[in-house]
Protein backbone atom coordinates (compact mmCIF):
# COMPACT_ATOMS: atom_id res chain seq x y z
CA UNK A 1 0.00 0.00 0.00
CA UNK A 2 1.38 2.99 -0.93
CA UNK A 3 1.33 5.25 1.86
CA UNK A 4 2.66 8.20 2.28
CA UNK A 5 3.26 10.52 5.49
CA UNK A 6 0.70 8.14 7.51
CA UNK A 7 1.56 6.95 10.80
CA UNK A 8 -0.69 2.74 11.09
CA UNK A 9 -0.51 1.29 14.30
CA UNK A 10 -1.30 -2.34 15.11
CA UNK A 11 -2.39 -3.54 18.71
CA UNK A 12 -2.03 -6.76 19.63
CA UNK A 13 -5.60 -7.63 19.55
CA UNK A 14 -7.50 -5.43 17.13
CA UNK A 15 -6.17 -3.26 14.43
CA UNK A 16 -6.02 0.25 15.35
CA UNK A 17 -7.72 2.48 12.23
CA UNK A 18 -6.78 5.82 13.25
CA UNK A 19 -5.04 7.97 10.67
CA UNK A 20 -2.67 10.50 11.45
CA UNK A 21 -2.01 12.98 8.72
CA UNK A 22 0.79 15.30 9.98
CA UNK A 23 -1.53 18.79 9.87
CA UNK A 24 -4.64 16.90 11.84
CA UNK A 25 -6.07 13.08 13.25
CA UNK A 26 -9.07 10.89 11.99
CA UNK A 27 -9.94 7.99 14.72
CA UNK A 28 -10.66 6.01 10.94
CA UNK A 29 -9.34 6.43 7.24
CA UNK A 30 -13.35 6.98 5.73
CA UNK A 31 -15.13 10.23 5.83
CA UNK A 32 -18.31 11.62 3.80
CA UNK A 33 -17.28 13.56 1.25
CA UNK A 34 -18.55 17.18 0.45
CA UNK A 35 -21.70 17.97 -1.35
CA UNK A 36 -23.15 14.01 -0.76
CA UNK A 37 -23.51 14.52 2.94
CA UNK A 38 -25.58 17.98 3.53
CA UNK A 39 -24.77 18.78 6.56
CA UNK A 40 -24.81 15.47 8.23
CA UNK A 41 -28.15 16.11 9.76
CA UNK A 42 -30.42 15.16 6.91
CA UNK A 43 -28.32 11.41 7.73
CA UNK A 44 -28.42 11.32 11.72
CA UNK A 45 -31.53 9.40 12.04
CA UNK A 46 -30.09 6.79 9.32
CA UNK A 47 -26.57 6.53 10.24
CA UNK A 48 -24.45 7.23 13.62
CA UNK A 49 -22.27 10.62 12.79
CA UNK A 50 -19.98 9.08 15.40
CA UNK A 51 -18.66 6.26 12.85
CA UNK A 52 -17.14 8.37 10.68
CA UNK A 53 -13.81 9.50 10.53
CA UNK A 54 -14.48 12.77 9.40
CA UNK A 55 -17.88 14.61 7.50
CA UNK A 56 -17.28 17.30 4.92
CA UNK A 57 -19.86 19.66 4.78
CA UNK A 58 -22.25 21.25 2.04
CA UNK A 59 -20.24 23.52 0.43
CA UNK A 60 -20.43 27.00 2.10
CA UNK A 61 -20.23 30.56 0.28
CA UNK A 62 -19.48 33.89 1.80
CA UNK A 63 -23.52 34.69 1.34
CA UNK A 64 -26.75 32.76 0.69
CA UNK A 65 -26.48 30.35 -2.92
CA UNK A 66 -29.87 30.05 -4.59
CA UNK A 67 -27.80 27.56 -6.57
CA UNK A 68 -28.53 26.76 -10.60
CA UNK A 69 -32.37 26.17 -11.62
CA UNK A 70 -33.62 22.90 -12.34
CA UNK A 71 -33.75 19.87 -13.42
CA UNK A 72 -30.58 19.51 -11.21
CA UNK A 73 -30.19 15.91 -11.37
CA UNK A 74 -30.11 13.32 -14.15
CA UNK A 75 -29.57 9.11 -13.85
CA UNK A 76 -26.83 8.04 -15.56
CA UNK A 77 -25.28 4.21 -16.42
CA UNK A 78 -23.33 3.81 -12.94
CA UNK A 79 -23.96 7.28 -11.71
CA UNK A 80 -25.30 10.34 -11.68
CA UNK A 81 -25.23 14.11 -12.81
CA UNK A 82 -25.57 17.40 -10.68
CA UNK A 83 -25.73 20.50 -11.16
CA UNK A 84 -27.08 22.12 -7.44
CA UNK A 85 -25.01 24.82 -8.06
CA UNK A 86 -23.24 25.05 -4.51
CA UNK A 87 -26.79 25.60 -2.92
CA UNK A 88 -26.00 26.91 0.29
CA UNK A 89 -26.95 29.22 3.45
CA UNK A 90 -24.24 31.14 3.91
CA UNK A 91 -21.02 30.56 5.66
CA UNK A 92 -22.54 32.40 9.13
CA UNK A 93 -26.21 30.45 8.89
CA UNK A 94 -24.09 27.23 8.90
CA UNK A 95 -22.01 28.58 11.80
CA UNK A 96 -25.11 29.57 13.87
CA UNK A 97 -27.34 26.81 12.86
CA UNK A 98 -25.44 23.87 12.07
CA UNK A 99 -21.96 23.59 13.27
CA UNK A 100 -22.99 23.18 16.95
CA UNK A 101 -25.20 20.25 15.48
CA UNK A 102 -22.24 18.84 14.46
CA UNK A 103 -20.01 19.30 17.22
CA UNK A 104 -22.06 17.05 19.23
CA UNK A 105 -20.42 14.18 17.67
CA UNK A 106 -16.98 12.09 17.51
CA UNK A 107 -15.92 13.00 14.25
CA UNK A 108 -13.78 15.68 12.33
CA UNK A 109 -15.97 19.05 11.10
CA UNK A 110 -14.30 20.09 7.88
CA UNK A 111 -15.68 22.50 6.10
CA UNK A 112 -15.77 22.98 2.58
CA UNK A 113 -15.47 26.73 1.01
CA UNK A 114 -15.82 28.16 -2.45
CA UNK A 115 -15.51 31.60 -3.76
CA UNK A 116 -16.05 33.51 -6.76
CA UNK A 117 -12.53 35.61 -6.01
CA UNK A 118 -9.78 35.09 -4.01
CA UNK A 119 -11.21 37.55 -1.47
CA UNK A 120 -13.60 35.72 -0.93
CA UNK A 121 -11.74 32.54 0.10
CA UNK A 122 -9.97 34.71 2.28
CA UNK A 123 -12.61 36.19 4.24
CA UNK A 124 -14.29 32.54 4.54
CA UNK A 125 -10.55 31.30 5.84
CA UNK A 126 -10.87 34.36 8.25
CA UNK A 127 -13.89 33.59 9.83
CA UNK A 128 -13.11 29.87 10.23
CA UNK A 129 -10.09 30.55 12.11
CA UNK A 130 -11.73 31.81 15.03
CA UNK A 131 -14.66 29.21 14.97
CA UNK A 132 -13.87 25.20 16.10
CA UNK A 133 -13.50 23.48 13.14
CA UNK A 134 -11.02 21.40 12.96
CA UNK A 135 -10.38 21.38 8.81
CA UNK A 136 -10.90 23.97 5.87
CA UNK A 137 -11.21 22.42 2.97
CA UNK A 138 -11.08 24.67 -0.56
CA UNK A 139 -13.30 23.42 -3.16
CA UNK A 140 -11.48 24.42 -6.30
CA UNK A 141 -12.91 22.45 -8.40
CA UNK A 142 -17.32 22.31 -8.49
CA UNK A 143 -17.85 22.20 -12.44
CA UNK A 144 -21.59 23.45 -11.90
CA UNK A 145 -20.73 27.39 -11.15
CA UNK A 146 -19.49 30.17 -13.76
CA UNK A 147 -17.06 31.23 -11.15
CA UNK A 148 -14.63 30.93 -9.06
CA UNK A 149 -13.87 26.68 -8.23
CA UNK A 150 -12.35 25.45 -10.96
CA UNK A 151 -11.52 28.74 -13.17
CA UNK A 152 -9.30 28.78 -10.14
CA UNK A 153 -8.14 24.68 -9.47
CA UNK A 154 -7.73 24.27 -13.71
CA UNK A 155 -4.43 25.88 -13.42
CA UNK A 156 -1.31 25.92 -11.44
CA UNK A 157 -1.13 29.44 -11.23
CA UNK A 158 -4.92 29.97 -10.22
CA UNK A 159 -4.61 27.32 -7.49
CA UNK A 160 -1.54 28.38 -5.99
CA UNK A 161 -2.60 32.17 -5.88
CA UNK A 162 -5.62 30.79 -3.91
CA UNK A 163 -3.74 28.47 -1.41
CA UNK A 164 -1.35 30.45 -0.69
CA UNK A 165 -3.75 33.09 0.33
CA UNK A 166 -5.58 31.14 2.33
CA UNK A 167 -2.63 29.77 4.22
CA UNK A 168 -1.72 33.06 5.39
CA UNK A 169 -5.39 33.61 6.67
CA UNK A 170 -5.91 31.01 8.80
CA UNK A 171 -4.11 28.52 11.20
CA UNK A 172 -6.30 25.97 10.55
CA UNK A 173 -5.04 22.47 8.43
CA UNK A 174 -6.07 23.40 4.54
CA UNK A 175 -6.94 20.26 2.28
CA UNK A 176 -7.75 21.17 -1.42
CA UNK A 177 -10.45 19.40 -3.56
CA UNK A 178 -8.65 18.97 -7.10
CA UNK A 179 -10.53 18.72 -10.21
CA UNK A 180 -10.04 16.00 -12.95
CA UNK A 181 -10.99 18.01 -15.56
CA UNK A 182 -7.22 19.27 -16.29
CA UNK A 183 -4.29 17.96 -18.88
CA UNK A 184 -2.03 16.95 -16.10
CA UNK A 185 -3.53 16.65 -12.65
CA UNK A 186 0.58 15.97 -11.17
CA UNK A 187 1.31 19.84 -12.26
CA UNK A 188 -2.18 20.83 -10.89
CA UNK A 189 -1.40 19.37 -7.36
CA UNK A 190 2.20 20.05 -7.05
CA UNK A 191 0.76 23.74 -7.37
CA UNK A 192 -1.31 23.08 -4.25
CA UNK A 193 1.56 21.90 -2.29
CA UNK A 194 3.71 24.47 -3.07
CA UNK A 195 0.72 26.93 -2.06
CA UNK A 196 0.64 25.51 1.30
CA UNK A 197 -1.89 22.82 1.50
CA UNK A 198 -1.68 20.45 3.94
CA UNK A 199 -3.62 17.53 1.90
CA UNK A 200 -4.78 17.00 -1.39
CA UNK A 201 -8.50 15.76 -1.98
CA UNK A 202 -8.81 13.60 -5.53
CA UNK A 203 -11.27 14.21 -7.16
CA UNK A 204 -13.95 15.90 -7.52
CA UNK A 205 -16.63 15.30 -10.05
CA UNK A 206 -16.45 15.11 -13.90
CA UNK A 207 -17.81 17.86 -15.85
CA UNK A 208 -20.48 16.06 -18.58
CA UNK A 209 -23.58 16.24 -19.76
CA UNK A 210 -26.96 14.45 -21.14
CA UNK A 211 -29.41 15.69 -23.78
CA UNK A 212 -32.82 14.97 -23.98
CA UNK A 213 -33.21 13.04 -27.54
CA UNK A 214 -37.01 13.94 -27.12
CA UNK A 215 -37.36 17.43 -25.87
CA UNK A 216 -34.29 17.58 -28.02
CA UNK A 217 -32.63 19.97 -25.22
CA UNK A 218 -29.85 19.33 -22.86
CA UNK A 219 -31.61 17.55 -19.47
CA UNK A 220 -30.01 19.94 -16.82
CA UNK A 221 -31.00 23.40 -16.32
CA UNK A 222 -27.64 24.73 -16.11
CA UNK A 223 -26.78 22.23 -19.41
CA UNK A 224 -23.40 20.85 -17.90
CA UNK A 225 -23.37 19.08 -14.32
CA UNK A 226 -21.13 17.18 -12.77
CA UNK A 227 -20.55 12.92 -13.03
CA UNK A 228 -20.36 10.61 -9.63
CA UNK A 229 -20.85 7.66 -8.62
CA UNK A 230 -19.11 4.63 -9.53
CA UNK A 231 -18.40 5.74 -12.99
CA UNK A 232 -15.95 7.61 -12.07
CA UNK A 233 -13.70 5.54 -9.78
CA UNK A 234 -11.14 4.67 -11.90
CA UNK A 235 -10.80 7.90 -13.23
CA UNK A 236 -10.43 8.62 -9.33
CA UNK A 237 -7.88 5.72 -8.31
CA UNK A 238 -5.80 6.94 -11.53
CA UNK A 239 -5.40 10.53 -10.35
CA UNK A 240 -4.70 9.33 -6.60
CA UNK A 241 -2.03 7.12 -8.40
CA UNK A 242 -0.35 9.99 -10.68
CA UNK A 243 -0.64 12.56 -7.43
CA UNK A 244 1.32 9.84 -5.44
CA UNK A 245 4.80 10.01 -6.98
CA UNK A 246 3.98 14.25 -7.81
CA UNK A 247 3.17 15.60 -4.37
CA UNK A 248 4.77 14.70 -0.76
CA UNK A 249 1.41 15.57 1.27
CA UNK A 250 -1.51 13.02 1.72
CA UNK A 251 -3.83 12.47 -0.52
CA UNK A 252 -7.55 11.77 0.39
CA UNK A 253 -9.69 9.33 -2.18
CA UNK A 254 -12.64 10.39 -3.31
CA UNK A 255 -15.44 9.30 -6.21
CA UNK A 256 -17.15 6.69 -6.79
CA UNK A 257 -16.29 4.59 -3.70
CA UNK A 258 -19.05 2.47 -2.76
CA UNK A 259 -17.33 -0.87 -0.78
CA UNK A 260 -14.27 -2.14 1.34
CA UNK A 261 -12.55 -3.35 -1.54
CA UNK A 262 -13.08 0.17 -3.28
CA UNK A 263 -11.37 1.82 0.02
CA UNK A 264 -8.38 -0.99 0.12
CA UNK A 265 -7.88 0.24 -3.83
CA UNK A 266 -7.61 3.39 -3.30
CA UNK A 267 -5.28 3.39 -0.54
CA UNK A 268 -3.44 0.63 -2.97
CA UNK A 269 -2.94 3.76 -5.50
CA UNK A 270 -1.45 5.79 -2.75
CA UNK A 271 -4.29 7.40 -0.78
CA UNK A 272 -4.16 7.90 2.97
CA UNK A 273 -7.78 8.28 3.37
CA UNK A 274 -11.10 8.41 1.25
Amino acid sequence: IRLKGVEKSMQTNEVNLSVDLKCFKMKNPVMAASGTYGFGREYAEYVDLNAWGGISVKGLTLEERAGNPPPRTVETPSGMLNSVGLQNPGIQAFLQNELPFLRQFDTVIIANVAGNTVEEYVEMARILNKTDIDVIELNMSCPNVKKGCMAFGSTPDGISQVVNAVRHATDKPVMVKLTPNVTDIKIIGKAAEEGGADAIVAVNTVKAMRISTELRRPVLGNVFGGLSGKAIFPIAVRSVYDLYDAVDIPIIGCGGISSADNVLEMMMAGASDV
